[in-house]
């Protein structure tokens, strides 16, 4: 019989798959515009996380984490046709560090270095959306990115014991997608200027 953690896991990893259905469906009709960069380092970032973490001894809120393979990887394939951007040197420097990771993990043989490595690599590739979502957050989906926050809150109750390797997943991205989302939730103003 699972345990309380074990179904909140298992949860949050359903929400966060869910949420890549209207995120993807906006896409495809051009109401949300993706970085086509951001969701490819996204993709090659979360199989080295997902990887790293499971390794680390992550088991009940491994599923996010799973999803975060999947999920991006559809979107990045819808980027391709229905989104924006190219790749700049923050993009291909985030590619290169995703293996520069892998290096390190296979030197050190330490799964918790890659883990920490790729959570620095996937907030640098979460630059471009982050200042995307913060000038332009009608070109990012709403529900999508909720749902997203959604299911990294629920993660956090999926961790069973007060431990680093353990923790340090779940709570960075509760706090990456928690800040993309207050910023296509809650859109300020700019008045009058434009930033560059």
């Amino acid at each position: 019989m699972p345990n309380v953690h074990q179904i909140m896991g298992i949860a949050a990893g359903i929400v966060s798959l869910i949420a890549f259905i209207p995120y993807i469906t906006s896409t495809i009709r051009g109401n949300t515009k993706p970085n086509r960069a951001t969701w490819w380092i996204w993709t090659v970032v979360g199989v080295l996380l997902a990887s790293s973490y499971r390794y680390s001894g992550a088991t009940n809120t491994i599923w996010v984490s799973i999803s975060y393979i999947l999920g991006p990887f559809v979107a990045a394939l819808v980027s391709i046709k229905y989104g924006e951007g190219g790749w700049t040197r923050l993009d291909r420097c985030c590619i290169l560090g995703a293996l520069v990771s892998l290096g390190l993990w296979w030197f050190f043989d330490s799964a918790l270095i890659g883990l920490i490595a790729g959570l620095f690599i996937d907030f640098f590739g979460s630059i471009p959306t982050i200042r995307k979502s913060y000038l332009e957050p009608g070109k990012e989906n709403r529900l999508a990115w909720m749902l997203a926050f959604s299911a990294n809150a629920i993660n956090l109750f999926a961790i069973d014991k007060v431990d680093f390797v353990l923790m340090i997943y779940p709570l960075y991205m509760f706090i990456a997608v928690g800040v993309i989302t207050v910023l296509v939730v809650c859109p300020r103003k700019h008045k009058g200027r434009k930033i560059k």
